[in-house]
């Protein structure tokens, strides 16, 4: 069965950890280009002002206030994507929380939390999302992973584990779905480190204020990169090129890699001076305050990724190297 998705305009798409960073800019973007939005997220005061936002610039969107670690929360979302769209045509599992410390002085209570948010919240959307999407026909569900699914970090272990889970988890149903030829197109958006309040609203048992390791990119590609998927059937998305050179390093030089990390992306890669936003801090097992799709950090950011717009368009990106290779070519032999 062949995968067929509408344009985004003419999709409803489910958005999960809607109320900031990814999530958020990813609702704003998918409303902006005329598709239906169903914000999903704990903080329903955040949830409802974001969601009056979008609806104020001509968006049309409905909001559900649930915690994803509700084995239940998918059925409570269906619902109302049903009451007020009819359904869904896109499932987005973003909702992730994480922590910042060495793995022996994290409890297993905090280390299941990240779990269940990032890992448990992603099987249980995906799943209900696949039964839904097949019983229309098809339709697309994008699982956001990370650069760290495939390489850990110092000081990051739970979310380095639980992104590690999501890409096991998310290629093991790509392949039942592609075999019961359901129609459902699977994406793992891979992102890079980006700016946004991730570092703010993990736990936090550092001696300083977390922070993200350089570079950094704009969190509105990743916002593109998931509006892409829902549209375009692509297996994965690495969203930043340095993330795509950290992976493919860590796959060939493991070892090499472990030391890089070890030498250069440890405390001092991941710390700042300046302390989360007031209200923001730990959001692992309580809402905390939402709204912002950047962090409060001020750090240098890239804009734009060209890796990202090579792998939307890998047969442009095709045409344009053979195209420079042959202006190259024959430029060598003028020179000649």
């Amino acid at each position: 069965m062949s995968i067929k998705l509408k344009p985004l305009e003419q999709q409803t798409i489910v958005v999960t950890g809607a109320t900031s960073g990814i999530g958020l800019a990813t609702a704003r973007r998918a409303g902006r280009k005329g598709a239906r939005v169903v914000m999903v997220a704990r903080n329903e005061d955040a949830l409802n002002e974001a969601a009056e936002e979008i609806r104020a610039h001509g968006g049309h969107v409905a909001t559900c206030a649930v915690d994803v670690a509700d084995d239940s929360y998918p059925e409570k979302v269906g619902q109302v994507a049903k009451d007020e769209f009819g359904g869904f045509d896109s499932w987005v599992n973003n909702a992730a929380t994480a922590m910042y410390g060495d793995l022996v002085d994290i409890d297993l209570k905090e280390h299941r939390r990240v779990f269940d948010v990032g890992y448990f919240g992603t099987v249980s959307g995906s799943l209900y999302a696949a039964r839904e999407l097949q019983s229309r026909g098809g339709g697309a569900l994008v699982n956001v992973g990370s650069v760290l699914s495939e390489r850990a970090i110092l000081l990051q272990g739970p979310y380095c584990a639980m992104k590690h889970a999501v890409l096991g988890f998310t290629e093991a149903l790509r392949m039942e779905l592609q075999r019961n030829e359901a129609g459902i197109s699977v994406t793992l958006i891979k992102p890079n480190s980006m700016d946004t309040p991730y570092p703010e609203h993990a736990r936090n048992k550092m001696d300083k204020p977390a922070a993200l390791p350089q570079v950094l990119y704009d969190p509105e590609l990743v916002a593109k990169a998931i509006c892409f998927a829902c549209a375009h059937s692509r297996r994965e998305l690495v969203v930043g090129g340095q993330g795509l050179m950290i992976t493919a390093l860590g796959n060939i030089f493991p070892g090499v890699t472990d030391q890089v990390m070890e030498t250069f992306m440890g405390k001092s890669a991941q710390t700042i001076e300046t302390p989360p936003e007031a209200g923001a801090a730990d959001n692992l097992f309580e809402p905390r305050e939402d709204g912002r799709v950047r962090s409060n950090q001020n750090r240098a950011v890239r804009e734009t990724s060209l890796a990202l717009e090579a792998q939307m368009r890998p047969a442009l990106t095709a045409a344009l190297g053979i195209g420079a290779a042959a202006v190259a070519a024959f430029a060598f032999r003028r020179l000649r």
